[in-house]
Order: structure tokens, then C-alpha cells, then sequence
């Protein structure tokens, strides 16, 4: 039986609760500190292992896909630990803090040409850096969820956390390059600059980044959490059952890995892009990088109406075949030598940007749905195991991310101490900008078309829950 709720005070009695837009915020202010971070990290510390720090592109990528390795151990380890404990502070704010302040000095450490050379220490920060990460990343999942059941807040409270991680995009995209002149005016042409450069950088983005991970820390409030009795039976096991009976989760996983192997590689190879095959300065990076975020302020705050008006999967095969445009425009315009300008360039990377910020930002408002579903189907809102499992999944393709760029780099014959890299090498380099990528996109496309949660069963399944739990 269909129950309509009528007032806000009855919506909110059975979990429907309204954000506001302060909340909204807050929240959101958390992914934009983590994007100081996971951004940085993901443009730039292939290019400074490689340039600055003194590994080979196939070490690297070696090291990229055994941190991912120990991930996959390691997500479940947390996720089923936070849904186990209830800490003072909040089952999943807590962590922001907690795991925040390791997180930032590893950040830091990480960006450090303290013991140049040295694949011990790069081992070291980068997996404490990556484990860290997780201890942040897993709860502030979870958080999303435990706010509010509402299909429409969560749309909202989606779009205005999207908004600020591309705030956090942009900060990095455009503004590293510039930070890093500052410190390093002589040598800020070619990106290899020296060590104090890098960790004065960073040191500023994860003190910023640690300070808007306790500001999201103050505003968020969790309401939709499970049981503290029900706590007490969640095991590890239940990820893998989870990920077995949960056909949404599925999709949505391998959804996860298609997309963030796409945005890896097109970012890891953004640097590099720009200085060999377009002989861009620090400037003309910082403009490109930024283009990668600029698209957010445009079309994030459209999101709501744009799903009200062609659907939840209408409005993903729209901007990804946007972004699959865009990256063709950019293969043509690299390949096409009357056509290599950077006004070109530029429009080339914002079409290609305005489809990836909308669709890998909008596929984080499905979590909430398929914890839903779970709980529906088994009466436990696991929500630290499914951000688990996810989190495998995202960093499954952000190993494919870190290890393709390296190896295709090692295949072309990519030299760092030759400012004019051979026709092959820049070929492989637009290989990871623009080709890769949307073969990984026209997956990503076939995937989500498989999910099966419109807004009118997942809110049904919310009603039915709620109504479950008041006669219980």
C-alpha cells in the first residue's frame, strides 16, 4: 500500500528529514577536503614520483597497483569496524577527525624529497596515505546516508556536496601549478621543481583540507543510522553476501570502477599532456586542469531539474556521450596540427569535463538507494559495508589509473629528461588523455543502464522500511 506523507513533521518522524542549506554545506565541505587530497594526488603524484621524486613510470605503476592491493584487505577492515562501534562523537562523523589529522601529514609526507630516490619511503607514506584515506573516505560515505532518507534531499544534498568537490578540483587543477610558482619561480616551466616547493604546496592543502574535514564535522547530524543491537552481528562476511544479493550494489560497483579508472588515467596524464605534446607553460596547465572543474559551477546546481526532466539514466547518457564528444574533439584537435591551439584545446576539455563532473558526481546520490535496497532486503542498514565495497570498487579503478599510465608511458619510451618526447611517446600520451577514456566511458554507459532504481520504487522501499520499523 502506497503511504503519502503530507507535512514535513510527519515526513520527518518516519526519516524524511529536511536539510538545510547549511547542512547541505557542511556535508558537502568534507568532499572538498578530500579533493584537496585525492585530486592532488591523483593529477600530480605520478608526475612528481616521475619528475621530481626520480622512479621509473613501470615502478611506479607497480607500486600504484600493490597500495591498491592492500586496499582491497583493508576497506573491509573499516567498513565492517565502523558499522560494529558507536564512538562518542558520532558512528561516522567521528571518523573525520580521527582519521583526518593522520591523513594530512601523510598527504604531506608523500610530497617530500626528503629521501629522494627512495621506494622504501615512497612505499611507506603512499600506503599510509591510502589507508588513512580510507579511514576518512568509508564513514564520510555512511554519513551521506544516515542524514536523511529523502530521494530529493539526497538529489540536493548530491548536488551541493558535488559543487564543492569541484570547488576542492579547481583549487588543485588551477591552482597548484600556481602555488608551486610561487615557491619555485625559476623552475615552475616544467613542473620539476624542487622538494621545499611540492611540501610547502601541500603542506597548505591539507591544513585547509583538515580544517573543512572539521567544519563538515560540525554541521552533520546522523538520524538514519542502524540499531546499536543490530551493530553487534555485522562481520566482515556480510560484504561479500551483501555484494552477492545486492544486484543494484553490483552495478553500481562496476559502474565505480569504470569511472574512476577514467578519470585517473585522464588526470594522471593531464600533466604531461600539456608540457610534451602541447609545450604549455605552468599557465596553460593550470587553465586545462582547472577546465576539469570549471563545468561543476555551471551544471551542478542543475542536477535536480535535469533529473525532474529526463530521468535518472536520461540524464547519465546524455553527459556521458558529452563526454565522449569532448574527447574525440580533443584527440582531433592534438592530432590535426593546423587545428593544435589552446583556445581549441580549452573548449575541447570543457565539453569532455562537463560530462564527467555530472555523471560521476551524480553516481554518489545512488549509494544512499542501494543501502536502501539492502536494508529492505535483509532489515540491516549496513551503510560502513557497502561504502566498503564501494570503496574497493573506486579504487580498483583508480589502480587501473595508476598502473596504465605507467606502463603505457614505459611502452612509448616516455624519457623526463628529454623536453621533446618522440611521436610515439606523445601518442601514448594522448592515448591516456583522450582514447582510453572513452572506451571506458561507452562501458561505463552500457553498465548503468542496468540499474533498475528509479525514484518511485527507492522511495516506496523507503516508506516500506519506515513502516516496518514503527510496527517493530
Amino acid at each position: 500500500m502506497k503511504m503519502v506523507v503530507n507535512t514535513e513533521k510527519s515526513s520527518e518522524a518516519k526519516g524524511f528529514y529536511k536539510l538545510s542549506m547549511l547542512q547541505c554545506v557542511g556535508f558537502g565541505s568534507g568532499d572538498l577536503a578530500q579533493n584537496l587530497i585525492y585530486q592532488t594526488v591523483s593529477m600530480y603524484l605520478l608526475f612528481f614520483y616521475t619528475n621530481v621524486y626520480g622512479l621509473a613510470p613501470a615502478v611506479v605503476a607497480v607500486m600504484f597497483l600493490i597500495v591498491r592491493i592492500i586496499d582491497v584487505i583493508w576497506d573491509p577492515l573499516v567498513g565492517t569496524f565502523v558499522d560494529q562501534h558507536n564512538p562518542t562523537f558520532g558512528k561516522y562523523r567521528s571518523y573525520l577527525v580521527l582519521g583526518g589529522l593522520p591523513l594530512t601529514a601523510f598527504a604531506i609526507l608523500c610530497f617530500w624529497d626528503g629521501f629522494s630516490g627512495s621506494l622504501f619511503y615512497a612505499y611507506v607514506t603512499y600506503v599510509g596515505l591510502s589507508m588513512c584515506y580510507t579511514l576518512v573516505n568509508i564513514p564520510y560515505g555512511a554519513l551521506n546516508a544516515s542524514l536523511t532518507r529523502d530521494t530529493a534531499e539526497i538529489t540536493k544534498l548530491t548536488s551541493v556536496r558535488m559543487f564543492m568537490a569541484n570547488i576542492g578540483g579547481l583549487a588543485v587543477g588551477m591552482g597548484i601549478p600556481v602555488v608551486l610558482k610561487c615557491f619555485d619561480p625559476v623552475n615552475a616551466a616544467d613542473m620539476s621543481l624542487d622538494d621545499g616547493a611540492w611540501l610547502a604546496t601541500m603542506a597548505i592543502y591539507g591544513g585547509v583540507g583538515l580544517a573543512l574535514l572539521l567544519f563538515c564535522f560540525s554541521q552533520c547530524r546522523e538520524r538514519v543510522v542502524m540499531d546499536e543491537k543490530a551493530t553487534e552481528e555485522v562481520k566482515t562476511s556480510d560484504l561479500w553476501m551483501e555484494f552477492v544479493h545486492n544486484r543494484p550494489l553490483r552495478i553500481l560497483a562496476f559502474f565505480f570502477v569504470t569511472a574512476f579508472a577514467m578519470m585517473a588515467i585522464g588526470n594522471a596524464a593531464g600533466a604531461y599532456y600539456v608540457n610534451y605534446n602541447l609545450h604549455g607553460s605552468a599557465r596553460e596547465l593550470s587553465v586545462f586542469m582547472g577546465l576539469g572543474s570549471i563545468p561543476a559551477f555551471i551544471f551542478m546546481p542543475m542536477i535536480p531539474a535535469i533529473k525532474k526532466l529526463v530521468g535518472k539514466k536520461g540524464m547519465f547518457y546524455i553527459f556521458l556521450v558529452t563526454a565522449i564528444v569532448g574527447m574525440a574533439l580533443l584527440y582531433a584537435v592534438s592530432v590535426i596540427d593546423s587545428l593544435r591551439v589552446m583556445w581549441l584545446v580549452y573548449i575541447a576539455q570543457f565539453v569532455k569535463s562537463t560530462g564527467i563532473i555530472v555523471a560521476t558526481g551524480y553516481m554518489w546520490a545512488l549509494v544512499p538507494e542501494v543501502i536502501s535496497f539492502g536494508e529492505y532486503t535483509h532489515g540491516r542498514r549496513i551503510s560502513g559495508i557497502v561504502n566498503a565495497l564501494t570503496g574497493i570498487f573506486y579504487k580498483a579503478g583508480m589502480a587501473l589509473g595508476g598502473v596504465v599510465p605507467g606502463l603505457v608511458l614505459a611502452f612509448v619510451g616516455f624519457d623526463k629528461d628529454c623536453d621533446e618526447q618522440t611521436l610515439f611517446a606523445q601518442q601514448g600520451i594522448l592515448w591516456l588523455v583522450a582514447v582510453i577514456p572513452a572506451v571506458l566511458l561507452m562501458l561505463a554507459m552500457f553498465i548503468i543502464s542496468k540499474y533498475e532504481l528509479d525514484d518511485d520504487r527507492i522511495d516506496e522501499i523507503n516508506r516500506q522500511i519506515e513502516l516496518r520499523n514503527k510496527v517493530q
